[in-house]
């Protein structure tokens, strides 16, 4: 019985939930090319946080949603003052730059002579760190490699001088800064590690101090290539003198975000919302992260809406709402500072970084709630990009295809997306954090060899790849957004094909762990599953026939691959319950700041569980989900067992200190 069933599922390759009218409508309007114009605007702005070039942005994209008849479109401002905290985010004032340079100097008649440029904030504004201050300095540069330890300065006098790092410019500040007295910071700090790292030395990495800081300095980023020539002519003895000159400033403002939404036509279930989200803020050009998000759902925006104007779909039963916001502070302020918001959003879509063409090396990616938020909106996601795999592949293959799904000035690639992953990141990590547990998908592209770099220009975003994004975001959506009773015998259908792809993953992970490991894993699994089914239960009527099948479909599968056994311990520590302190709500880990850091201390050793890498899962993925997994309910070992069958095996010591330090700062009681 259950092999005819894997047999039939697995052969399955039609429109997911029987969407063909939808599909068709979405094929036909979604317009890669209207988001590729729109995305080239954004991406000549600078659009750092509460910035001149944010603003700008914000009301270009309020302009477009005037145009394409959106409804409530309105800009939420939350104060910042670098006092403030909404959630776990201390606000950060507005950052804004009037002007910065750095030329290398030569002394003439005793003045010092402007010769070579090196760095032009109206060129690449990128060539400024953020948060940097204002300076008007003249010193000799000293190269202080890493400039993180004490060794890197050992027969080295940089007091008065500018010095040259390896390094981010806010990791240099306290030893170089304040302790050694140099006056500002260059740095080429490489980007993040990928198999292209270092190999494009032209690249122009975006840097950071602390927005915090007490000590005020100014930082320039400069590429591989020219640090190279400073180290090679210094090497030689000669004297490199710089002039540096930034005018820049940190003042109070907002964060200022930017909503609109499609009024749900059902009295009820329109009080529930399906938000898409992305980041409006980055250093210019940032066009792949995030004006590719921005835009997309700006195409889903306009697309949705003149299809329901015209009458070719109807409108959603729930409200659509679409959001533009700074990266994870913006939301974790929003969903603090409007708690009815967040109690409405129900379902997130989020895009960050969509549209990168075969120039960026980018692999396409659509991840899902993490295990700690069992839910079946993840599979509804899944499915559209499964459906968009096959055909793009066939389309490419030159097999006719009746959607190909492409734009005229775009590629014809296959799809080729990643389905099914969890990702930590942007600010789909904060919506299914356990403070507010909003199921979520998050379409995103990674690596990208030019992300956070001046090379993220609009020249390498695709418009098919635009196109494709808007279409799993919008077709998602509108299925979540009509969900009932109706659509559940296909969701089952789709569902009992994902279980089947899990438990296949699910084996070959048992087969790189012990006994009881394995065990463990398969416990935690049909946990989850069968949580998944739950999820459905609460969005449908009782006593579904459809969901009794699932079940036993879900029975039969746990048969035949084991049902497990969870690891139990005589640890003291192990039967434990924290419950969570939701006067707090948000991630530990925000952006531009560091809750958990900043309350329990840098001079304390740091939890075990940060420098802990499993087989699928690094220390802040541990410790993220650790407290996802917090509810009152569950004890350490519980939560041990359950982050070991996400991320791989972790000591049981491990989540205990991290959950201990958690109660220290006031975050569990």
């Amino acid at each position: 019985m259950l092999l005819c069933i894997i047999v039939n599922l697995t052969e399955a390759q039609s429109i997911p939930f029987d969407q063909e009218k939808l599909v068709n409508a979405l094929n036909q309007e979604l317009s890669g090319e209207s988001a590729k114009r729109n995305l080239e605007f954004i991406a000549r702005q600078h659009r750092m946080r509460g910035s001149e070039g944010y603003t700008k942005s914000v009301n270009f994209l309020m302009t477009k949603l005037k145009e394409y008849n959106l409804e409530d479109i309105e800009t939420i401002a939350i104060p910042t003052d670098g006092k403030t905290f909404y959630g776990t985010q201390k606000s950060r004032p507005a950052w804004d730059v009037e002007f910065a340079e750095l030329w290398e100097v030569k002394k003439e008649n005793d003045l010092w002579e402007h010769k070579v440029k090196i760095a032009d904030w109206e060129s690449i504004p990128m060539v400024v760190a953020q948060d940097s201050h204002s300076g008007n300095v003249t010193a000799a540069l000293v190269d202080i490699g890493t400039g993180t330890s004490e060794e890197d300065y050992a027969d080295k006098s940089v007091k008065g001088k500018l010095v040259l790092t390896s390094s981010q410019p806010g990791s240099v500040v306290a030893l170089a800064i304040k302790k050694y007295g140099a006056l500002g910071i260059l740095s080429y700090a490489q980007n993040q590690v990928t198999a292209w790292w270092k190999e494009n030395d032209n690249l122009i990495r975006w840097g950071h101090l602390d927005t915090f800081s007490d000590i005020k300095t100014f930082g320039f980023m400069v590429s591989l290539k020219q640090a190279r020539s400073f180290q090679d002519r210094l090497s030689l003895g000669e004297e490199v003198v710089l002039h540096a000159k930034v005018k820049a400033q940190q003042h109070n403002a907002n964060y200022d975000i930017l909503t609109a939404i499609i009024k749900g036509s059902d009295e009820y279930k329109s009080q529930e919302e399906i938000a898409f989200t992305c980041h409006l803020d980055h250093p210019r050009p940032g066009a792949n992260d995030n004006a590719s998000g921005c835009v997309a759902i700006l195409e889903v925006a306009r697309t949705l809406k003149k299809l329901i104007d015209e009458g070719r779909i109807q409108r959603p039963k729930r409200t659509i709402r679409f959001l533009w916001s700074p990266e994870i502070e913006g939301t974790t302020a929003l969903l603090n500072f409007k708690p009815e918001l967040a109690k409405r959003i129900k379902f997130n879509i989020h895009m960050d970084m969509v549209g990168g063409g075969p120039e960026t090396k980018a692999l396409f990616h659509v991840s899902r709630s993490p295990m700690s938020l069992p839910n079946f909106f993840n599979d509804i996601g899944e499915a559209f990009g499964h459906y968009l795999n096959l055909v793009s592949d066939d389309y490419a293959s030159g097999v006719d295809v009746n959607i190909p799904m492409v734009s005229e000035e775009g590629g014809k690639e296959a799809l080729q997306a990643v389905l099914g992953n969890f990702h930590m990141g942007s600010d789909y990590e904060v919506f299914v954090e356990g403070s507010f547990k909003i199921p979520a998908i998050y379409l995103h592209d990674w690596p990208d060899r030019y992300i956070h770099t001046n090379y993220d220009t609009a020249a390498n975003i695709d418009p098919t790849k635009l196109k494709r994004s808007g279409f799993i975001g919008a077709a998602s959506a509108m299925v979540m957004a009509n969900f009932d009773d109706k659509l559940i015998s296909k969701l089952i259908t789709i569902l009992q094909q994902q279980v089947l792809k899990r438990s296949s993953k699910l084996l070959e992970y048992c087969s790189t762990l012990d006994a009881p490991e394995s065990e463990n894993a398969k416990y935690y699994f049909w946990d989850y599953e069968i949580k998944v089914l739950n999820s459905i239960k609460a969005n449908s009527s009782a006593n579904n026939k459809n969901l009794q099948e699932y079940m036993n479909f879900i029975l039969q599968l746990q048969q035949a691959v084991g049902k497990g056994k969870p690891i139990t311990s005589n640890d003291s520590n192990a039967t434990t319950v924290f419950t969570r302190n939701l006067s707090v709500k948000g991630p530990m880990s925000v952006f531009g700041y560091n809750y958990f850091f900043d309350h329990y201390g840098t001079e304390k050793p740091r939890p075990d569980i940060f420098g802990y890498t499993g087989i699928r899962g690094s220390g802040s993925e541990y410790a993220y989900e650790a407290l996802n997994l917090v509810n009152g309910k569950h004890n350490v070992q519980e939560i041990r067992n359950m982050l070991s069958a996400e991320f791989g095996p972790i000591p049981l010591e491990y989540v205990n200190q991290y959950l201990e330090a958690l109660k220290q700062i006031n975050i569990l009681n």
